[in-house]
């Protein structure tokens, strides 16, 4: 197996800022990732891509620097358990480049089957338009808001980034921008205690149209704390940052009501795939969400769409240079239609 990785810097459609972006300079207008993709001596190939987030102390360096460590002669198309043996055993952590690497194997495994990667996990054929995604709004000026609400009309949800000062300002921005649309709201652990928390929900809860609110506290907060907001809160609660991998989906159920997996959170589509399962065992409501992202890691999470009640994989529509095809966000239904590639990711 011949291993090759590059950086590629993802251009922004707008400048792009969550909560946790405030006191660290505000925000970005280009997002670095890395792509990677595996040959085997068959003339075999698969994709992936690493989307590292500060958020989480990961980076370029980061992913580049586990790759480096990878011996590509243990990686094998046939062998995907084996393979992942060996890379989640080289270091702790390093999900982003785990992520990479386990869904070049999978792209690489399934199209050797002739099979999309859907199909190959045994999670049935992809529902054509079927699953649809919100189109997230990130923190801004009120009036920058309501210009990117105006931009998104044709999205029919939208999920909007709360936790700064302004919220007030923010929500009435975009809510004056798209009356009656459904809203989902991420504060990103914006809200600092739980009683700032609750008044904040009590106050989303009187617009009517806010469909559930998103980490609205730091994840590092006792479990009695978020047990108290759950049973008090007038709208469902999604975790995000809270829920880092299946082995936390015990702990969410007492604390919320359904939790958003990321790919590169997990460590690439297997570990997503146990952590979705997880939760559903669990009773809890189960979203896949994204970071800013190329065609190829939004379209490995399309592949997981029947997992989930809720969809977040709007990252290839705020970008302006994706370099690959894959699923397709029309108006925000998932949809492959007349993608070229009909096994794997079904990227090109």
């Amino acid at each position: 197996m011949e291993l090759a990785y590059r950086q590629f810097d993802l251009a922004l459609r707008h400048h792009w800022a969550i909560a946790t972006d405030l006191g660290r300079g505000g925000g970005k207008s280009v997002y670095p990732v890395v792509f990677v993709e595996l040959k085997d001596g068959q003339g075999r190939t698969g994709l992936g891509e690493a989307s590292p987030s500060s958020q989480y102390g990961e980076n370029h360096a980061t992913v580049t620097e586990f790759l480096a460590r990878v011996d590509p002669k243990r990686l094998s198309f046939d062998d995907i358990a084996g393979s992942m043996a060996y890379i989640e055993g080289l270091v702790p952590g390093r999900y982003p480049a785990k992520c990479a690497l386990n869904i070049a194997l999978l792209d690489g495994a399934s199209k050797a089957a002739g099979k999309p990667l859907c199909e190959f996990l045994g999670l049935g054929s992809f529902r054509e338009g079927a699953h649809v995604s919100s189109f997230t709004i990130g923190i801004d000026t009120p009036e920058a808001m309501a210009l990117k609400t105006v931009e998104a009309a044709r999205y029919p949800i939208l999920k909007m980034k709360l936790g700064s000062p302004k919220d007030r300002e923010n929500f009435a921005a975009v809510r004056s921008a798209a009356p009656g649309k459904w809203i989902r709201v991420d504060a990103n652990a914006g809200w600092k205690t739980r009683e700032e928390a609750l008044e904040r929900i009590e106050w989303l809860a009187s617009d009517g149209r806010v469909e559930f609110v998103e980490q609205p506290m730091p994840p590092e907060l006792p479990t009695a704390d978020w047990a108290w907001l759950k049973a008090r809160s007038p709208l469902p609660l999604i975790g995000d940052e809270l829920y880092q991998s299946a082995a936390d989906a015990t702990r969410c159920a007492e604390c919320v009501h359904g939790i958003n997996v990321k790919l590169v959170k997990t460590g690439g589509v297997t570990r997503g795939k146990e952590a979705l399962e997880a939760a559903r065992a669990l009773g809890l409501k189960t979203m896949l969400g994204c970071m800013i992202e190329s065609s190829v890691l939004i379209s490995a999470g399309a592949h997981l769409a029947a997992l989930t009640d809720y969809l977040d994989l709007d990252g290839n529509v705020l970008i302006t240079n994706d370099p690959y095809r894959g699923v397709l966000n029309l108006d925000g239904r998932m949809s492959f239609e007349g993608v070229e590639a009909q096994s794997g990711l079904r990227v090109r």
